[in-house]
């Protein structure tokens, strides 16, 4: 089976430095894979990806060593077999709140007798390879985003079910949850201690941590914290800010009458 490199840089205790997809076209994906990212991940969730557009998609990043994420919609099973059967090495799973709601993920993402997932590798056997089957339960990572108050207050029992490999922070929701602004890089004090919080319980109980985050100096803090699993940005927001630079440079630098209006 092709090797997950997340679980192998976890390994060795380095970081993955994920990059964040939610325009629903292979070319961009593809131009993303090769920019060289350690994963990359398809957001379902908030991003305008469906099903038909993340298969293209994947398939993209498998030109590239980019290991393939998937964010789903919900705790559906369903979407999470079926993303796991398209080629995705990991599941980011929002919205994870009891212990019940991660049992339920660890139990979709493996294979009897460890867990429920149904057979049927439609794609992921041509990506990983024919003995994907023998190998999936070991290698596929998933993630039980922790993002509500209801989770921080479950915190020990979901990272307590055996199974579930890390979690992932949304900082905008976990944001909202503790009453405070929804961004990400946060600095106001109740959502640093709650991510703070999530990070020392995650290490506490052998889980990997991962983080959302708007700019690469706030990922590098994280990084220095001790997250081991970091998003910077997004496709969107990577394409939109660098074409508002170009623009701004443009603006700035002709005179003010050098660009009239066609009519």
């Amino acid at each position: 089976m092709r090797e997950n490199r997340i679980r192998s840089l976890w390994a060795r205790d380095e970081a993955v430095v994920n990059g964040w997809l939610a325009i629903p076209n292979s070319f961009s994906t593809e131009t993303m894979a090769h920019a060289g990212w350690d994963s990359l991940t398809l957001d379902m969730q908030h991003g305008v990806i469906d099903y038909q557009s993340a298969v293209a998609m994947l398939t993209a990043i498998s030109t590239t060593q980019t290991m393939p994420v998937v964010r789903v919609p919900w705790l559906d099973p369903g979407i999470i077999m079926k993303m796991l059967d398209a080629g995705a090495y990991a599941i980011i799973c929002p919205m994870v709140n009891t212990r019940a709601d991660a049992e339920k993920l660890v139990t979709a993402m493996r294979y009897p007798p460890q867990g429920s997932r149904s057979f049927g590798p439609i794609r992921a056997s041509l990506y990983a390879g024919a003995d994907y089957a023998k190998h999936a339960n070991d290698s596929v990572v998933g993630f039980a985003m922790i993002e509500t108050r209801q989770a921080l207050d479950n915190l020990d029992e979901i990272l307590s079910v055996e199974g579930l490999d890390a979690v992932y922070i949304g900082p905008a929701d976990l944001s909202l949850a503790l009453g405070c602004t929804p961004r990400f890089d946060q600095d106001e004090k109740p959502v640093v201690e709650a991510i703070d919080l999530i990070l020392a319980k995650a290490r506490e109980h052998g889980v990997a941590a991962g983080i959302h985050n708007g700019t690469p100096e706030y990922a590098l803090k994280m990084i220095e914290k001790g997250f081991r699993f970091v998003t910077v940005s997004s496709d969107a927001r990577l394409m939109a800010s660098g074409a508002q630079q170009v623009v701004k440079t443009m603006r700035g630098a002709l005179p003010k009458d050098a660009v009239k209006p066609g009519y």
